[in-house]
């Protein structure tokens, strides 16, 4: 008979490892995959952020004017810096990039005055630039305004398509995974099939018996989401330290946010799955129970 329990206690102490190993796995792989697109919309961001629209000014405007634009232009939604380039700076960046004084065989400089405008990532997609630059084209003291259209076209597209993919590969990711937990955690509760009967036969009520196995899954997701914050921390130390250049972000806030949604992934998951099961054997009849 010690024999026989010993045996029972192995079985489902091993069973409650291999199952929350299996969560603290899947809460692993779903939190990298939380990481690498909190990372690809930062590196998104970074580079609509760098791009710019250049608002060439026209000849003859006095200081006062310019300054009064730059005004209007930095209280424009979506603007994130406006930076002022005069006419004899340009005639100098020109001459230092090309080599050539142009001025002392042109005898005037042909350059205009500008303003080099950069949008917030959300105000840099293709339709809110159009808007940007048919609203600056209308204005008077502005002569032309000109971006690289077909570049922030593509950027845009390139985006959408890594999006598409990622949530492609993280939706069937937690499909599967969840199909994994669910069996791993149903044959958890199987080998505790005799006690839920056992209490159903003195009278146990569904919550009595119901209670001690959902504050065990409870404890049991929060050790696997703890197990896998501490695989994702090493990924991530690994990542910055391996490749620093590819600037992986370690912002304490969203870092918190991802440990946080892990954490109650993880006590969700084991919370539901283990009702599902442990509801499964109250309901069933006593006479059965032998046969599952």
């Amino acid at each position: 008979m010690a024999t026989s329990e010993k045996k029972i206690k192995r079985r489902v102490r091993s069973a409650y490892v291999i199952s929350t190993v299996s969560i603290a796995l899947v809460l692993f792989l779903l939190g990298s995959v939380g990481y690498l697109t909190l990372n690809a919309r930062e590196a998104s961001d970074q580079l609509k952020e760098n791009m710019t629209v250049s608002v060439w000014l026209r000849d003859g405007l006095e200081e006062l004017e310019v300054t009064a634009l730059q005004g209007r232009l930095q209280g424009l939604s979506g603007v994130k810096s406006v930076s002022y380039t005069s006419k004899e700076q340009a005639a100098r960046d020109f001459t230092a990039f090309s080599g050539m004084d142009f001025e002392s065989f042109l005898d005037d400089n042909p350059l205009p005055a500008s303003f080099e405008v950069t949008l917030l990532a959300e105000y840099s997609e293709p339709d809110s630039v159009r808007w940007f630059h048919r609203t600056l084209a209308e204005w008077n003291e502005v002569d032309d305004v000109l971006y690289q259209e077909a570049i922030i076209e593509q950027i845009a597209e390139n985006i959408r398509k890594f999006n598409l993919v990622l949530l492609f590969f993280g939706g069937t990711l937690l499909l599967i995974s969840l199909i994994l937990i669910r069996n791993t955690i149903r044959m958890a509760i199987f080998s505790k099939r005799s006690i839920i009967n056992t209490m159903k036969l003195v009278g146990a009520t569904r919550g009595f018996i119901l209670k001690p196995f959902l504050w065990r899954a409870v404890g049991q997701g929060i050790l696997a989401a703890w197990i896998a914050l501490c695989l994702i921390a090493s990924v991530i130390y690994g990542l910055r330290e391996g490749l620093p250049e590819a600037g992986f972000f370690a912002d304490l806030l969203r870092l918190g946010i991802l440990a946080g949604a892990v954490t109650a992934a993880g006590i969700v998951i084991s919370f539901l799955f283990t009702y599902s099961a442990v509801n499964k054997y109250i309901k069933l009849n006593t006479q059965k129970m032998h046969i599952y």
